[in-house]
């Protein structure tokens, strides 16, 4: 791949894309093994959290298009993992709800989160832990920044 024979692989920035890449792999394998899509567990946290809501609070919350929503939605009711019904006052409304199958594999997903995360920071004293924190949200601050400056112009 001519993208990553061009760059430092001692880098920070080959560095930072080889750890997203293991993470993504690590949690998709351990969440795979409990029954559990990719994209599922924000979706079963919010709703674990307040059920209920709108698909478009949902599309707003998880900042991804309604349509694809609906598509997530689709299959997770099919799996019996959530329940879309109309909204008593208003039809046009489709609120949704988690179900029991739904609450067992969102605390399944917690675990897994959790797992990830014990794995990731093994053999950190609370130092490294507390200054890696500061510069992850030094990292997300800055690309926050850029999007706003994109946004801008």
């Amino acid at each position: 791949m001519i993208f990553i024979d061009n760059i430092d692989k001692d880098s920070l920035y080959f560095i930072f894309l080889e750890i997203l890449r293991l993470h993504y792999y690590r949690t998709h394998v351990l969440l795979e093994e409990v029954g559990i899509y990719p994209g599922q567990p924000p979706m079963l946290f919010i709703l674990n959290k307040k059920e209920g809501q709108s698909q478009s609070e949902l599309a707003e919350k998880l900042q991804i298009k309604p349509s694809t929503i609906t598509v997530m939605l689709k299959r997770m009711e099919k799996e019996g993992i959530v329940e879309r019904k109309k909204d008593e006052l208003d039809q046009r409304i489709i609120r949704v709800y988690i179900t029991e199958k739904g609450r067992r594999l969102c605390n399944e997903a917690i675990k897994v989160m959790n797992k990830v995360e014990k794995e990731c920071f093994a053999n950190m004293t609370t130092e490294e832990r507390i200054v890696l924190r500061r510069l992850f949200m030094q990292i997300r601050t800055n690309l926050s920044n850029a999007l706003d400056m994109e946004w801008k112009n």
